[in-house]
């Protein structure tokens, strides 16, 4: 299952042209999903909902520490992809090394870029470049009310205890 909805920028930009050609509405969602939980699954649910086809870009391990510090991520990238291949909602995976998505972003030109509740359209990192190609932003999945950090808190807590 990985090896199919893992793919790489070029292989992605050929699979865009052809789907935009047959009138598709095509969804970028991001994310480092270092350890998996309800909100992502909204987050990717709702994304998908927003168009036809969903691709995920993550986060790269480098780039998971650098956002997110030493210790992380928890889940190596190849088995992060893993479990987001595994998800329905999810047509296609692909790895990125930057901070930010922008490369992405302007290299497959999506319908849509949907990030997550911790955002708003106006705080969205990518926003000047998504709004440059004619794109449109939609902060998908409800409400924060999880994150992996709080996890991560609750869980040493408990360790403690």
């Amino acid at each position: 299952m990985l090896s199919r909805k893992l793919k790489t920028l070029p292989q992605l930009a050929a699979i865009v042209a052809r789907e935009k050609k047959r009138g598709r509405r095509i969804v970028l969602a991001n994310g480092c999903f270092d350890l998996f939980h309800v909100g992502h699954v909204r987050y990717l649910e709702a994304a998908k909902a927003r168009g036809d086809l969903l691709i995920v870009a993550l986060n790269s391990d480098s780039s998971v520490r650098a956002l997110k510090g030493p210790g992380r991520p928890l889940l190596a990238g190849e088995d992060r992809a893993r479990v987001l291949s595994a998800f329905a909602c999810v047509d296609y995976v692909t790895i990125f090394k930057e901070r930010d998505v922008s490369r992405i972003l302007r290299r497959l030109r999506p319908d849509v870029h949907a990030k997550g509740s911790d955002y708003t359209v106006e705080t969205v990192p990518e926003r000047r470049v998504v709004l440059g190609y004619g794109g449109e932003i939609f902060i998908a999945g409800g409400p924060k009310v999880r994150s992996t950090s709080d996890l991560l808190r609750r869980i040493a807590r408990r360790g403690t205890s």
